[in-house]
């Protein structure tokens, strides 16, 4: 399985993006997107499952949302009232029998 991220890019604090997450086969069971800042862990933002069960990371409940459409294999994050905190390098993840990562989308919100 294949991630191709897309949807980054530079705001303003306040502002708003939508990434975008393509799987190029499967059907992964679980999507999520992570964030990594410069030295630091990927933590997680948001997942979801197939069957449409969400869980989101602290820092983002209540202004991102994790929506997927199964059928095009294509999962989205719809960011709202973006902090500079919020800044960093997005990853796609999937699992479809093992763990897929695509590759990040840099995120960077100005103050």
């Amino acid at each position: 399985v294949q991630l191709q991220a897309s949807g980054g890019g530079l705001v303003q604090a306040g502002g708003a993006l939508r990434l975008s997450c393509a799987a190029s086969s499967g059907i992964p069971g679980v999507m999520a997107w992570y964030r990594q800042t410069p030295g630091n862990q990927r933590d997680l933002v948001a997942r979801i499952t197939y069957g449409g069960v969400t869980t989101y990371g602290d820092s983002v409940l209540g202004r991102f949302a994790i929506s997927r459409h199964n059928a095009k294999n294509t999962m989205f994050l719809n960011m709202n009232d973006l902090k500079p905190e919020d800044t960093g390098r997005y990853f796609c993840y999937a699992w479809s029998a093992e763990d897929h990562w695509g590759q990040g989308t840099l995120v960077t919100v100005s103050s």
